[in-house]
């Protein structure tokens, strides 16, 4: 499974731009949940050396995406229609685990919800994802 879902992830890296930033590595699949190790480099520092806001709604924008992206094999995309994110902590960049779960999906509309772990494990931001889940055509 680890080797099929990696597959993904090189997709990610090698056709997204923050597939590229972020250097994700799964840590656990199961239906329905992924979590993955992420990295924030110093590019994604705001003038504080705090991670900026965008760069961890991206990430989360992204583990989310995956999440079902993967579930579907390949045969759908989510086209983002809300993404609402709570802040509860800075981030000072380095590794982060993010983690997505989906909370409904339906045939057109899935809502996933997405959160950020600093490396002391405490919960450093919340997204709610709600997406159309569009047909894809991705040679994965």
């Amino acid at each position: 499974m680890e080797k099929e879902f990696n597959k993904f992830l090189e997709f990610h890296k090698v056709n997204g731009g923050t597939g590229k930033i972020f250097k994700f590595k799964l840590i656990e699949y199961r239906k329905g949940f992924l979590k993955l190790e992420g990295q924030f480099p110093s590019e994604t520092l705001n003038p504080s050396k705090t991670v900026q806001g965008g760069q961890i709604n991206s990430m989360l924008d992204d583990v989310t995406s995956i999440l079902l992206i993967y579930e579907s094999k390949g045969t759908s995309y989510p086209n983002s229609t809300n993404l609402h994110s709570i802040h509860h902590r800075p981030l000072f960049g380095g590794e982060v685990v993010a983690t997505a779960e989906i909370i409904k999906k339906g045939k057109t509309i899935s809502t996933v919800k997405g959160e950020v772990f600093n490396p002391e494990g405490k919960l450093a931001a919340t997204l709610i994802h709600t997406a159309v889940i569009m047909k894809s055509d991705f040679k994965m």
